[in-house]
Protein backbone atom coordinates (compact mmCIF):
# COMPACT_ATOMS: atom_id res chain seq x y z
CA UNK A 1 0.00 0.00 0.00
CA UNK A 2 1.29 3.53 -1.06
CA UNK A 3 1.32 5.88 2.07
CA UNK A 4 0.45 9.75 1.76
CA UNK A 5 1.05 10.59 5.56
CA UNK A 6 2.89 7.67 7.10
CA UNK A 7 6.39 5.96 6.38
CA UNK A 8 6.32 1.83 6.87
CA UNK A 9 8.22 -1.06 6.09
CA UNK A 10 9.06 -4.17 7.58
CA UNK A 11 12.32 -5.72 7.08
CA UNK A 12 14.30 -8.51 9.11
CA UNK A 13 11.70 -9.17 11.36
CA UNK A 14 11.23 -5.57 12.65
CA UNK A 15 8.75 -2.83 11.48
CA UNK A 16 8.90 0.90 11.18
CA UNK A 17 6.48 3.26 11.25
CA UNK A 18 7.34 6.58 10.98
CA UNK A 19 4.53 9.51 11.31
CA UNK A 20 5.36 12.10 7.66
CA UNK A 21 3.73 15.05 8.33
CA UNK A 22 6.69 17.02 9.40
CA UNK A 23 5.57 20.06 8.14
CA UNK A 24 2.55 19.87 10.62
CA UNK A 25 4.81 18.46 12.98
CA UNK A 26 2.93 15.27 12.19
CA UNK A 27 0.02 16.14 13.92
CA UNK A 28 -2.77 13.90 13.25
CA UNK A 29 -5.76 14.01 10.82
CA UNK A 30 -8.46 11.47 9.72
CA UNK A 31 -6.53 10.31 7.04
CA UNK A 32 -3.28 9.15 9.01
CA UNK A 33 -5.10 7.90 11.58
CA UNK A 34 -6.44 5.09 8.70
CA UNK A 35 -3.04 4.85 7.67
CA UNK A 36 -1.83 4.14 10.68
CA UNK A 37 -4.65 1.65 11.32
CA UNK A 38 -3.73 0.47 7.82
CA UNK A 39 0.21 -0.42 9.01
CA UNK A 40 -1.31 -2.30 12.18
CA UNK A 41 -3.34 -4.49 9.47
CA UNK A 42 -0.32 -5.28 8.25
CA UNK A 43 1.88 -6.18 11.44
CA UNK A 44 -1.09 -8.41 12.59
CA UNK A 45 -0.62 -10.05 9.66
CA UNK A 46 3.00 -10.50 8.26
CA UNK A 47 4.22 -13.57 11.42
CA UNK A 48 7.51 -12.27 10.97
CA UNK A 49 7.13 -8.94 12.60
CA UNK A 50 8.70 -9.21 16.15
CA UNK A 51 9.22 -5.74 16.94
CA UNK A 52 7.67 -2.09 15.90
CA UNK A 53 9.53 1.10 16.23
CA UNK A 54 7.35 4.23 16.31
CA UNK A 55 9.08 7.60 15.73
CA UNK A 56 8.45 10.98 13.89
CA UNK A 57 9.84 12.76 10.84
CA UNK A 58 11.46 15.73 10.93
CA UNK A 59 11.81 18.12 13.83
CA UNK A 60 8.75 17.17 15.62
CA UNK A 61 7.50 13.42 17.00
CA UNK A 62 3.80 14.55 17.00
CA UNK A 63 2.00 17.81 17.87
CA UNK A 64 -1.48 15.38 18.73
CA UNK A 65 -4.07 16.80 16.77
CA UNK A 66 -4.17 18.94 13.70
CA UNK A 67 -6.63 21.26 14.93
CA UNK A 68 -7.37 22.66 11.18
CA UNK A 69 -8.60 18.88 10.36
CA UNK A 70 -11.99 20.04 12.80
CA UNK A 71 -11.51 23.11 12.87
CA UNK A 72 -14.24 25.25 14.81
CA UNK A 73 -14.76 28.64 16.35
CA UNK A 74 -16.56 30.26 19.13
CA UNK A 75 -19.67 30.73 17.09
CA UNK A 76 -20.01 27.57 15.66
CA UNK A 77 -21.99 24.18 16.64
CA UNK A 78 -19.97 22.34 19.44
CA UNK A 79 -17.49 19.51 18.16
CA UNK A 80 -18.16 15.52 19.46
CA UNK A 81 -14.44 15.51 20.67
CA UNK A 82 -15.52 12.32 22.28
CA UNK A 83 -16.58 10.69 18.68
CA UNK A 84 -13.03 11.44 17.72
CA UNK A 85 -11.28 9.70 20.67
CA UNK A 86 -13.70 6.75 20.35
CA UNK A 87 -13.21 6.00 16.70
CA UNK A 88 -9.57 7.23 16.35
CA UNK A 89 -7.62 7.97 19.24
CA UNK A 90 -8.62 5.34 21.75
CA UNK A 91 -8.51 2.40 18.95
CA UNK A 92 -4.81 3.60 18.30
CA UNK A 93 -3.98 3.29 22.15
CA UNK A 94 -5.64 -0.30 22.35
CA UNK A 95 -3.56 -1.44 19.28
CA UNK A 96 -0.29 -0.49 20.54
CA UNK A 97 -1.11 -2.46 24.06
CA UNK A 98 -2.51 -5.52 22.36
CA UNK A 99 0.13 -5.78 19.93
CA UNK A 100 1.92 -9.09 21.18
CA UNK A 101 5.48 -8.04 20.74
CA UNK A 102 7.83 -4.91 21.95
CA UNK A 103 6.64 -1.57 21.09
CA UNK A 104 9.85 0.95 21.00
CA UNK A 105 9.01 4.76 20.59
CA UNK A 106 11.36 6.92 19.49
CA UNK A 107 10.54 10.42 20.27
CA UNK A 108 12.31 12.83 17.79
CA UNK A 109 10.95 15.60 19.07
CA UNK A 110 8.37 17.71 20.74
CA UNK A 111 5.82 15.07 21.91
CA UNK A 112 2.22 17.37 22.79
CA UNK A 113 -0.85 16.43 23.02
CA UNK A 114 -1.90 13.20 22.22
CA UNK A 115 0.99 13.16 20.76
CA UNK A 116 2.90 12.86 24.20
CA UNK A 117 0.35 9.98 25.27
CA UNK A 118 0.87 8.20 22.02
CA UNK A 119 4.30 7.94 23.13
CA UNK A 120 3.60 6.72 26.69
CA UNK A 121 1.59 4.05 25.21
CA UNK A 122 4.59 1.88 23.83
CA UNK A 123 6.12 -0.12 25.75
CA UNK A 124 10.04 1.78 25.91
CA UNK A 125 9.78 5.28 24.94
CA UNK A 126 13.44 6.69 24.26
CA UNK A 127 14.07 10.40 23.29
CA UNK A 128 16.46 12.74 21.68
CA UNK A 129 17.54 14.92 24.44
CA UNK A 130 16.05 17.95 22.46
CA UNK A 131 12.76 16.80 22.58
CA UNK A 132 9.76 17.85 25.04
CA UNK A 133 6.69 16.64 26.21
CA UNK A 134 3.82 18.92 26.23
CA UNK A 135 0.21 18.03 28.15
CA UNK A 136 -1.71 20.68 26.13
CA UNK A 137 -5.03 19.98 26.58
CA UNK A 138 -5.37 22.02 29.46
CA UNK A 139 -4.39 25.07 27.20
CA UNK A 140 -7.90 24.58 25.22
CA UNK A 141 -10.03 23.53 28.30
CA UNK A 142 -10.02 19.65 27.74
CA UNK A 143 -8.53 16.17 29.44
CA UNK A 144 -5.49 14.60 28.45
CA UNK A 145 -6.68 11.70 26.40
CA UNK A 146 -5.12 8.89 24.24
CA UNK A 147 -4.63 6.98 27.57
CA UNK A 148 -3.30 10.00 29.24
CA UNK A 149 -5.02 9.90 32.44
CA UNK A 150 -4.28 6.50 32.58
CA UNK A 151 -0.70 6.24 32.26
CA UNK A 152 0.62 9.33 33.64
CA UNK A 153 0.15 8.98 36.93
CA UNK A 154 1.38 5.40 36.88
CA UNK A 155 4.48 6.49 35.73
CA UNK A 156 5.15 9.52 37.50
CA UNK A 157 2.63 9.38 40.46
CA UNK A 158 -0.60 11.65 41.07
CA UNK A 159 1.35 15.01 42.28
CA UNK A 160 3.45 15.15 39.08
CA UNK A 161 0.87 13.48 36.81
CA UNK A 162 -1.84 16.57 38.06
CA UNK A 163 0.85 19.32 37.48
CA UNK A 164 1.90 18.04 34.00
CA UNK A 165 -1.93 17.81 33.25
CA UNK A 166 -3.39 21.18 34.69
CA UNK A 167 -0.34 23.32 34.39
CA UNK A 168 0.67 22.14 30.56
CA UNK A 169 4.36 22.86 31.29
CA UNK A 170 7.13 21.66 28.75
CA UNK A 171 9.30 18.92 30.29
CA UNK A 172 12.39 18.26 28.73
CA UNK A 173 13.51 15.04 28.26
CA UNK A 174 16.23 14.94 30.78
CA UNK A 175 13.48 15.72 33.21
CA UNK A 176 11.16 13.06 31.70
CA UNK A 177 13.90 9.91 32.61
CA UNK A 178 14.21 11.68 35.81
CA UNK A 179 11.09 11.07 36.59
CA UNK A 180 10.41 7.57 35.05
CA UNK A 181 8.46 8.99 32.17
CA UNK A 182 10.47 7.32 29.46
CA UNK A 183 12.90 4.61 29.57
CA UNK A 184 16.20 6.57 28.28
CA UNK A 185 17.52 10.51 26.69
CA UNK A 186 19.71 10.48 24.40
CA UNK A 187 21.91 12.46 22.02
CA UNK A 188 19.89 13.67 18.98
CA UNK A 189 22.65 11.79 16.78
CA UNK A 190 22.04 8.40 18.51
CA UNK A 191 18.30 8.14 19.09
CA UNK A 192 17.62 5.98 16.29
CA UNK A 193 21.38 4.29 16.26
CA UNK A 194 20.03 2.69 19.97
CA UNK A 195 16.09 2.28 19.04
CA UNK A 196 17.33 0.34 15.62
CA UNK A 197 20.30 -1.79 18.27
CA UNK A 198 17.27 -2.30 20.57
CA UNK A 199 15.15 -3.31 17.66
CA UNK A 200 17.88 -5.30 16.20
CA UNK A 201 17.48 -7.20 20.21
CA UNK A 202 13.96 -7.69 20.14
CA UNK A 203 13.96 -9.39 16.72
CA UNK A 204 16.00 -12.54 17.86
CA UNK A 205 14.64 -12.77 20.88
CA UNK A 206 11.77 -14.76 22.83
CA UNK A 207 8.56 -12.93 21.24
CA UNK A 208 6.01 -14.82 23.64
CA UNK A 209 7.88 -14.73 26.51
CA UNK A 210 7.90 -10.71 25.66
CA UNK A 211 4.33 -10.56 24.75
CA UNK A 212 3.23 -11.85 27.57
CA UNK A 213 5.72 -10.51 30.06
CA UNK A 214 3.75 -7.39 28.30
CA UNK A 215 0.34 -8.57 29.13
CA UNK A 216 1.13 -9.51 32.70
CA UNK A 217 2.46 -5.54 33.41
CA UNK A 218 -0.94 -4.25 32.32
CA UNK A 219 -3.18 -6.57 34.05
CA UNK A 220 -1.45 -6.32 37.32
CA UNK A 221 -2.96 -2.22 37.11
CA UNK A 222 -6.64 -4.18 37.31
CA UNK A 223 -5.32 -7.40 39.31
CA UNK A 224 -5.01 -7.69 43.21
CA UNK A 225 -2.06 -10.11 44.23
CA UNK A 226 -3.86 -13.49 44.25
CA UNK A 227 -4.96 -12.91 41.10
CA UNK A 228 -1.84 -11.55 39.43
CA UNK A 229 0.34 -14.41 41.66
CA UNK A 230 -3.04 -16.74 39.73
CA UNK A 231 -2.14 -15.23 35.92
CA UNK A 232 1.83 -15.70 36.52
CA UNK A 233 0.96 -19.41 37.01
CA UNK A 234 -0.86 -19.79 33.92
CA UNK A 235 1.58 -17.88 32.36
CA UNK A 236 4.49 -19.61 33.12
CA UNK A 237 3.08 -22.89 32.74
CA UNK A 238 2.59 -22.16 28.74
CA UNK A 239 5.72 -20.61 28.63
CA UNK A 240 7.71 -23.72 29.87
CA UNK A 241 6.00 -25.59 27.02
CA UNK A 242 7.41 -23.50 24.53
CA UNK A 243 10.21 -24.03 21.87
CA UNK A 244 11.63 -20.72 23.06
CA UNK A 245 11.51 -21.76 26.59
CA UNK A 246 13.62 -25.25 25.59
CA UNK A 247 15.96 -23.18 23.32
CA UNK A 248 16.87 -20.47 26.07
CA UNK A 249 17.54 -23.42 28.84
CA UNK A 250 19.54 -25.58 25.94
CA UNK A 251 21.89 -22.56 24.85
CA UNK A 252 22.31 -21.65 28.12
CA UNK A 253 23.73 -24.87 29.38
CA UNK A 254 25.71 -25.32 26.69
CA UNK A 255 27.00 -21.60 26.37
CA UNK A 256 25.48 -20.69 22.91
CA UNK A 257 24.03 -18.32 21.27
CA UNK A 258 20.68 -19.09 21.33
CA UNK A 259 18.07 -19.19 18.28
CA UNK A 260 14.60 -18.34 19.41
CA UNK A 261 11.62 -18.49 16.57
CA UNK A 262 9.49 -16.40 17.73
CA UNK A 263 6.70 -17.22 16.09
CA UNK A 264 4.98 -18.93 18.70
CA UNK A 265 4.53 -15.57 20.33
CA UNK A 266 1.92 -14.35 17.73
CA UNK A 267 -0.56 -15.37 19.02
CA UNK A 268 -3.11 -13.60 22.07
CA UNK A 269 -1.47 -13.73 25.62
Amino acid sequence: MTYQNILFHIEAGIATLTLNRPDKLNSFTQAMHLEVREAFDQMRADKSVRVLVLTGAGRGFCAGQDLSDRAVSAGDQPVDLGDSVEKYYAPLVMAIQELPMPVICAVNGVAAGAGANLALACDIVLAAKSASFIQSFCKLGLIPDTGGTWHLPRLVGPARARGLAMLGDKLSADRAEEWGLIWKALPDDALMTEAMAMAEHFACAPTKGLAYTKRAMQLSACNGLHAQLKLETDMMRELGNSHDYREGVDAFVSKRTPHFKGNDGRTDP
